[in-house]
């Protein structure tokens, strides 16, 4: 039985439609994202020493491994990491603004939920080759946007990651080819701001 599973998807592939669309989403989910779990429980089948590091622990200690899965367990235990936040922070009939204390906080931090959206579009945008943009908080209570190349994590900083939008080209190619903007932009309209207040608000208690 490995270890690392593929979470269970709280919507079906064509929730997210038009934005995201279901033949994207069923071949990111059961495809790519599968093939992190996969490639992470074969490198870690040999190690047993490091079966028991949590995907946090892994994400953010992967240079404490043996030099021969480092880099591995790099890639895909943050693929899995990522990847399984990534489709909580989306819902059926999303977007809008954000709720409660994450609004205030983003008006506090980047003067309008408008301003932020707008730094946010650009990081995303600027992410060269394939990455992720990033609304995090640190150990001081602040928000950030921040980016990543490849499947790296805000973690690794010590940063809590709060929100995360997937620039990879298997995330949009089909629907949007080299669009990456129009991606983008539609993205806004399928995120769950319950679960970005409730990260927030659980993220607070450890400030």
């Amino acid at each position: 039985m490995p270890k690392f599973e593929l979470p269970e998807l709280s919507y079906a592939y064509d929730a997210l439609e038009p934005y995201i669309d279901r033949q994207t989403m069923e071949l990111h989910y059961t495809k790519h994202h599968a093939a992190y779990i996969n490639n992470l429980n074969n490198a870690l089948a040999d190690y047993q020493a490091y079966q028991d590091w949590s995907i946090e622990r892994l994400v953010m200690h992967y240079n404490e491994l043996p030099q021969a899965i480092a880099t591995v367990v790099r890639n895909n235990a943050g693929g899995h990491l990522n990847h399984s936040m990534f489709w909580t922070f989306m819902k059926k009939n999303g977007g809008g603004q954000p709720r409660d204390k994450v609004y205030a906080e983003i008006a506090k931090s980047f003067g309008a939920f408008q301003k932020f959206q707008e730094q946010f579009n650009a990081a995303a945008k600027t992410v060269f080759g394939s990455g992720w943009a990033w609304l995090s908080i640190d150990k001081n209570g602040q928000l950030l946007i921040t980016t990543t190349a490849n499947q790296d994590s805000p973690l690794k900083d010590g940063l809590k990651p709060l929100l995360g939008l997937d620039v990879w080209e298997h995330a949009y190619y089909l629907k949007y080819q080299n669009r990456r903007p129009e991606y983008i932009d539609a993205w806004w309209h399928v995120i769950d701001w319950n679960v970005i207040e409730d990260g927030y608000q659980e993220a607070l208690k450890r400030v």
